[in-house]
């Protein structure tokens, strides 16, 4: 998935972690993929930027695509994260500069590590399913990490987490007693729930981490006053031991999403996340000279460079200033919250 606004809004995150349980009410704001394809993008927010190493959220469809292009995602570059693909319905083949061809289709994760630069493509086939739903999401990677070589991870055996009411998989990390093998370079948590019709249930989380409920489908409440429905995301901050989830009249799907809250600093622009304004400039400089010889290295093509490809938009003309994960005004008392 790739950022196609002209002018895509920097973010400058990893200050000001959380301190405690809350519940925060996030509304995605619907953002088009070029012109075939409308998501909701729930991550970043202004009132939430991340939670633990998630940093980017969008959910497309359901969406009717028997008449439609579907997704039509041109060859783009990536650095210092992953991409985190996860389909409802339908399929979209991912192609990107390590040679990896991947169907992307319903209950198979797809993580592409982008480390020190990656470029891909993400295009509905020409014989594809009449109806496109689905995911995708970025982690930031740590420091350490955060230029190491590419690689494409792909898992089609995820674990069934199944309580009464409740069935999903978990896809990244440990929920409830149940662990996904999904490779992560940060503690995070990552889970697919469907929820029966006036079904609640607690599912045990680190209290380490902060804790986010995104609606698929239907109306859920997480155990508060704060009720969210479709394309709506209910931060829940730190401290909790259990996370709980009760669906509405008509049942739910949620994303269940966690992680230790990310202390790094870092700079989330177009499809680069770095440590500084320069260095993502930098990034932008070889994807736009990528016949160079540095540009080459890091952002090799796809196949070949007569491949279709997206233009970086303009960089912004006024240098980045630090910003929190959170406005201060947003900042919850040490008291507000809590289970």
């Amino acid at each position: 998935m790739s950022v196609l606004e002209a002018k895509p809004q920097e973010y400058v995150c990893g200050s000001s972690l959380p301190t405690g349980p809350e519940e925060l009410l996030v509304t995605a704001r619907k953002v088009w993929l070029g012109k075939t394809t409308l998501v909701a993008r729930a991550l970043p927010d202004r009132a939430i930027r991340m939670i633990g190493a998630w940093c980017f959220l969008d959910h497309y469809g359901p969406e009717d695509v028997s008449d439609a292009p579907g997704m039509q995602v041109p060859a783009h570059p990536h650095t210092g994260l992953q991409t985190v693909s996860w389909l409802v319905e339908g399929e979209v083949e991912h192609r990107d500069s390590l040679g990896t061809q991947a169907m992307v289709t319903p209950g198979t994760l797809n993580i592409m590590t982008a480390g020190h630069g990656i470029v891909h493509s993400e295009i509905s086939p020409v014989d594809k399913p009449p109806t496109l739903h689905g995911l995708q999401l970025w982690v930031a990677l740590p420091d350490d990490v955060r230029e190491s070589a590419p690689r494409f991870d792909r898992y089609t055996d995820l674990p069934i987490i199944e309580r009464p009411g409740v069935r999903g998989q978990v896809l990244i990390g440990e929920i409830d007693g149940v662990r996904s093998p999904a490779i992560s370079f940060s503690p995070l948590v990552g889970a697919d729930l469907t929820l029966e019709p006036g079904t609640a249930v607690d599912l045990v989380t680190d209290p380490a981490h902060e804790h986010g409920v995104f609606v698929v489908s239907g109306e859920v409440t997480t155990g508060g006053v704060v009720a969210a429905t479709t394309d709506q995301l209910i931060y829940l901050g730190t401290g909790r031991g259990a996370v709980t989830v009760a669906a509405g009249d008509a049942g739910a799907r949620v994303l269940l999403l966690g992680g230790e809250p990310f202390a790094e600093e870092i700079v989330m622009w177009w499809n680069f996340i770095g440590r500084t304004h320069e260095e993502v400039a930098a990034f932008r400089a070889q994807w736009e000279h990528r016949d160079g010889a540095a540009g080459t290295e890091r952002f090799p093509p796809v196949i070949t460079r007569a491949e279709r490809v997206m233009e970086a938009p303009v960089m912004p003309t006024v240098p980045l200033k630090p910003r929190p994960r959170r406005p201060p005004e947003r900042q919850p008392p040490p008291s507000e919250g809590g289970r």
